[in-house]
């Protein structure tokens, strides 16, 4: 599985993010979390599925990695 984190840009609406949630499905991914401090998901997708979010400018992505604190 690909794992990406998006979030969701400053200043877009929140009918733009259903638009973002609804792509992943399309194109066959999975939401796994969502956060509603900070607007964003993270998708799943099957290795042989292409997804398009990188394109969207609603959004920024990203690859989910674990984040450590010292």
């Amino acid at each position: 599985m690909s794992t990406v984190m998006v979030t969701l840009k400053e200043g877009q609406s929140k009918a733009e993010w259903e638009k973002v949630k609804q792509q992943v499905v399309d194109q066959g991914g999975k939401i796994t979390h969502e956060s509603k401090l900070i607007t964003s998901f993270t998708a799943e997708f099957p290795k042989d599925k292409v997804h398009t979010l990188e394109s969207n400018d609603h959004v920024s992505v990203e690859a989910d990695q674990e984040v450590k604190t010292q």
